[in-house]
């Protein structure tokens, strides 16, 4: 067996997306030759770019005769291939929903190299040499409720030319009895789950990623974050996102007793448990934040680096959950302001008031933007899709930071009444005659676009989406 030495640790894409040749460094004398198969810190840095794929099981696989011929598998999880003796010849099928269905790519595989392959390719091989070792590190343990996809080794479509041909090879029944591309079911993507969808956050999502059959979308009476237990409440494996849209937002009431139990549990304790289950399992969660986290004290728009600061419970408790979030390996939080959805609301609340003929007065010294829960969701997707770097991004609307004041103003304008009827008070003068406790609310709400928007994520301007919310809310 002849093994190529002294190559640099590389990878080289192929034509299937995802799936990479990974060129070994082996080094041997006289007495044999040795290699770092796997090695997760050189593997997964900047220069060569490997998934940082969490490997949890090591098989291997030993064929006596040269043309033992295994596949076409697709598993549901990333596999990553080598060979420790021997040498064979490697074919692998994109069998993934999408546009590369059915690309195929082949090449000899000796101990000097390896093949990462992503969850749904199908994986299949023909021994080229006696007494080979073929042996693959997954991301899962083997389970028989696990999804798999198959394509037979003889499918005309794709038509890999084996090098021995199979009519005289040894191929398991199982094998020759697989489907043609023809008859073929892709493998869908890796699920999704949306919690809170009941909200106005996740029912704009809803809107956004539509009924897929990989999306679950759950409310708290499909699963209770906070009731213990989620660890085995879903196969997660069969996971790559979560999206937590669930969280206690009632500001005030988060200032009594019960209200702050809730609080901590929902922003907190449940935002715990997901992000123990995203570590564990490798998924990418996704976390809404608030403006809340912050005092409100700064001279300017607060950026996605600027610390916490926050004053009342509401805010302390998602600024714990977002501390928490920040430790997934894979994470994005959305930090947002004055969020706007279906549902009832400020600017709902201020169109009805000016058709009921009521002059309203309304806080005027505290200052950010509104935000539409159509933005959010549809930031949330460009995120996921687009695989941007993971962290802290900014959402909300564009343009000028205005008061609660002025956009009343704005909303009896916009729906043909005269914004005069509207008066400005000061926080303190509109919550003086307020019977429960009442959250301190920072001034200063305004956060910093500028990194979200070099992420390519569309803030659309405040004031275009408040006239487009008012005409859908008229015929709604």
């Amino acid at each position: 067996m002849s093994i190529d030495f002294g190559k640099t640790l590389s990878v080289r894409q192929t034509p299937i997306p995802g799936l990479v040749v990974v060129d070994l460094p082996v080094h041997g004398d006289a007495r044999g030759w040795f290699k770092e198969n796997w090695q997760r810190q050189k593997m997964t840095s900047t220069g060569v770019k490997l998934p940082d794929f969490g490997p949890v099981q090591n098989n291997i696989s030993f064929n006596d005769a040269v043309g033992t011929t295994r596949g076409i598998h697709a598993e549901p999880w990333d596999k990553y291939v080598s060979v420790a003796t021997g040498r064979i010849f490697g074919a692998w099928v994109d069998l993934r929903e999408g546009e590369s269905f059915g690309q195929v790519f082949t090449i000899e595989l000796d101990p000097s190299m390896a093949i990462f392959v992503p969850r749904g390719v199908g994986n299949s091989y023909q021994t080229l040499e006696p007494d080979t070792a073929y042996t693959y590190l997954v991301n899962d343990h083997w389970s028989p409720d696990a999804t798999y996809t198959f394509l037979n080794l003889a499918d005309e479509t794709v038509a890999i030319d084996w090098p021995i041909p199979l009519d005289l090879v040894e191929i398991s029944a199982k094998d020759v009895n697989h489907p043609r591309l023809s008859d073929v079911s892709p493998m869908p993507p890796k699920k999704t789950l949306v919690t809170g969808a009941d909200g106005q956050l996740g029912r704009a999502l809803r809107e956004e990623f539509g009924d897929q059959p990989w999306i679950d979308y759950a409310s708290r009476a499909d699963l209770d974050l906070s009731s213990g237990g989620l660890e085995t409440a879903r196969r997660w494996r069969e996971y790559g996102t979560i999206i937590n849209a669930a969280a206690y937002t009632k500001v005030d009431m988060a200032e009594s007793g019960p209200g702050r139990e809730e609080a901590w549990a929902a922003n907190v304790s449940a935002v715990a448990a997901l992000a123990r289950v995203a570590t564990t399992y490798g998924i990418t969660l996704v976390h809404v934040s608030s403006d809340y986290v912050f005092d409100g004290s700064k001279n300017g728009a607060y950026s996605p680096s600027d610390a916490p600061s926050p004053l009342g419970v509401y805010g302390q408790t998602k600024a714990a959950g977002d501390a928490i979030v920040s430790t997934v390996p894979r994470h994005y939080i959305v930090r947002t302001s004055w969020v706007i959805g279906d549902g009832q609301n400020f600017v709902r609340t201020m169109a009805s008031l000016a058709a009921r003929g009521v002059d309203p007065k309304v806080v005027d010294d505290q200052y950010g933007r509104l935000t539409f829960t159509r933005d959010i969701a549809g930031s949330v997707r460009h995120l996921i899709e687009t695989r941007a770097p993971y962290g802290l991004y900014n959402v909300t609307g564009d343009g000028p930071s205005t008061s609660w004041y002025d956009i009343a103003r704005t909303v009896f304008a916009l729906t043909g009444h005269n914004p005069d009827r509207v008066t400005g008070v000061s926080t303190e003068i509109y919550f003086a005659s307020a019977s429960a406790a009442v959250a301190p609310r920072p001034r200063n709400s305004t956060l910093d676009l500028a990194a979200s928007r070099r992420a390519g994520i569309d803030c659309p301007d405040v004031q275009a989406g408040l006239k487009r919310y008012l005409n859908s809310a008229a015929t709604t």
